[in-house]
């Protein structure tokens, strides 16, 4: 593993001042014990004239999980714990002035969220309509990281915008809130080891670049190898040779401490099979004080990206040997989102949630009003 963050001492106080600056974390409005440790906002969902449906992702999945999970008694409204956007000074903690200043440009959007129609709006309609649900969202993964001490576990239904890097975005992620909540960790919740458990059906590209020279890091991707970033995206025929080049990651690639290449079409029992001898190779190799875990649902059978085959049950098993993991060692998590490019995401979302609930694994509802 790499050594630790050597940033000039210079720059490692001007990135302390901000996070310490920062109101992401919530001090000043204490989080009642009668909420939930699970993070959302209807400012996540993303609604523009129809623009949206452009891209094969679900923009208002989010919003779905939440009213599944009401809808099923498990969660009230008002139990939920709602983020604060992140402002430019807390961006600026990862990503650089150039970065943020080039989101002013809706071209620059467009190709980071693959619609190309963005192109062509004015970019003040880009940053509220698309822009602010992605800030909103990365506040909210900052935040759970804080509420995981807290309680053991949060959830952000919402965040994990893998694909993005300090520098570049892409893969309809714009920001990189998978590198800011952990920077965010190490300076407000005294902690100085983290395990990212990345298992999106695609690499996780965009945190590995940026954290993996960290040794204070460790980073298990189990992913499809044979698609975006490696490959192909959506549109990747319409790309030039070289941009389907500059696709093939190959330096996030080599970041990873812990990788398992799936082929597609992987079913459910090899990819559990799989994920059973990371963890244990995980939990031989590292021991963290906070686990942050990727748990998108485009691993999916039928998901148009991520070309594996397992079932929502086996979703769920993946989901329930994740929270089993961090709390048979006693380490908090956070879980985020991350991709799902099929209607039936936020049912399987829901579910999960729902069977840890049963497990015993999350605290949710009435449990959790009981230790006010």
């Amino acid at each position: 593993m790499a050594s630790a963050s050597t940033a000039p001492p210079a720059e490692e106080s001007l990135l302390r001042g901000r996070i310490l600056r920062s109101r992401l974390y919530l001090d000043d409005i204490p989080i009642s014990k009668s909420k939930a440790p699970l993070v959302y906002s209807p400012s996540y969902d993303i609604e523009f004239n129809g623009i949206e449906k452009q891209h094969p992702f679900d923009s208002s999945k989010w919003g779905r999980v939440r009213n599944l999970l009401v809808d099923a008694g498990l969660l009230q409204h008002d139990q939920i714990v709602e983020p604060l956007e992140a402002s430019e000074d807390d961006l600026l903690v990862v990503h650089s002035e150039s970065y943020l200043n080039s989101l002013k440009s809706s071209e620059k959007v467009a190709r980071i969220v693959e619609v190309p129609a963005v192109a062509l709006l004015p970019n003040l309609l880009v940053q509220q309509k698309l822009l602010y649900p992605f800030r909103k969202q990365v506040g909210g993964s900052i935040l759970s990281a804080k509420l995981a001490l807290e309680r053991g576990w949060a959830i952000n239904i919402g965040g994990g915008f893998h694909h993005c890097s300090a520098e570049e975005g892409g893969g309809f992620c714009a920001y990189a809130d998978i590198s800011l909540c952990i920077h965010f960790a190490f300076v407000r919740l005294n902690i100085s080891r983290v395990m990212i458990i990345d298992l999106d059906a695609h690499q996780g590209n965009g945190h590995e670049k940026d954290l993996g020279s960290d040794g204070r890091v460790y980073t298990l991707d189990m992913y499809n190898s044979g698609i975006y970033p490696f490959f192909c995206s959506w549109r990747f025929n319409t790309y030039t040779l070289e941009q389907q080049k500059a696709m093939k990651d190959y330096e996030a690639k080599n970041h990873i401490d812990q990788k398992v290449e799936l082929d597609s079409g992987t079913k459910t029992e090899e990819y559990l099979e799989n994920l059973n001898k990371a963890l244990k190779v995980a939990k031989r190799t590292f021991q963290p004080q906070l686990i942050v875990y990727n748990a998108g649902t485009d691993i999916l059978d039928g998901d148009p990206l991520g070309r594996l085959k397992v079932s929502p049950e086996g979703v769920a098993i993946r989901d329930e040997k994740v929270f089993r993991f961090a709390k048979d060692q006693n380490v908090p998590l956070l879980m985020l989102t991350s991709g799902g490019y099929m209607k039936s995401s936020a049912r399987v979302i829901a579910d999960s949630i729902i069977n840890l609930s049963k497990k015993n694994l999350v605290d949710i509802g009435t449990r959790c009003i009981e230790i006010e």
